[in-house]
């Protein structure tokens, strides 16, 4: 028999908060399109709400649980491979989709790892303000390095808000659930990974004025001459910062970058 769960335990150390609402489940499922051939992956079981209703819709569905109690008692649902373990750490084994009430803690974290992996697409749960992060247009407050990082390779797509209320315990922000389809490049980059660096280093003077953006980011980089770059930008673009930039101008930037590095 499975042992009790704490829950404020497994609340506090992973950031999980448990989906208790069966109307927002049943429409999670109808987002995913769950065919019976599909191999469906999800981060997160908790408690199993969401679990019992996936299996019963795909032909295999992997579940990672870092909680060992619970992994326990998702193990009782037929049909489920329970994987204990920390989603940051483990490989993910292969699957199509992924549906899954992402812990707040790692949501970067796990959802540019699920971006690494060939699957059609996901639906996942996100706090509201950072689902606002991932689709906010360049210019306004909620614009940074995520969604320069996401718009390269993915779609996304807000499909509904979720009050505090659905879940157990009640968090202390709403939620939102996000539709992710991984695609090709969206724009041209010369070194992916050197991109993902730069944006990172650009977005800690998100509000400089871009020439100053720029110096800083040459020295977190290690990238001399930036002045020669400075130089051959228009005055007008120097004066923007860089939540102000389309992902497109900052890839290029990227590439400049990358060019006087090798030098």
């Amino acid at each position: 028999m499975p042992r009790k769960v704490d829950r404020d335990y497994h609340t506090v150390k992973w950031g999980q908060h448990f989906l208790i609402d069966d109307r927002i489940i049943e429409r999670i499922l109808s987002y995913a399109d769950i065919r019976p051939t599909e191999t469906i992956l999800e981060i997160g079981g908790g408690t199993g709400n969401l679990t019992r209703k996936l299996a019963t819709k795909c032909r295999k569905l992997s579940v990672i649980e870092a909680d060992w109690r619970l992994a326990e008692r998702l193990r009782t649902i037929p049909g489920v491979e329970v994987i204990h373990g920390d989603a940051l750490r483990i490989a993910f084994p292969p699957f199509d989709k992924t549906v899954s009430n992402l812990p707040y803690q790692i949501s970067s974290q796990v959802t540019f790892k699920l971006l690494r992996c060939p699957f059609v697409c996901a639906v996942l749960m996100y706090q509201k303000e950072f689902a606002e992060r991932m689709v906010a247009a360049p210019g306004t407050k909620n614009y940074s390095r995520l969604t320069v990082c996401l718009s390269y390779k993915s779609q996304i797509e807000v499909l509904e808000h979720v009050p505090s209320t659905a879940f157990k315990p009640r968090p202390r922000v709403d939620s939102t659930i996000v539709k992710l389809i991984p695609v090709g490049p969206q724009f041209d980059v010369l070194d992916e990974l050197f991109f993902h660096t730069f944006v990172r280093a650009l977005f800690t003077q998100r509000r400089k004025k871009l020439k100053a953006a720029l110096a800083i980011a040459a020295q977190l980089l290690n990238v001399q001459a930036v002045d020669q770059l400075i130089a051959k930008l228009p005055l007008r673009c120097l004066q923007l910062r860089p939540y102000e930039l389309p992902p497109e101008k900052i890839a290029a930037l990227s590439d400049e970058f990358l060019k006087l590095g090798r030098l």
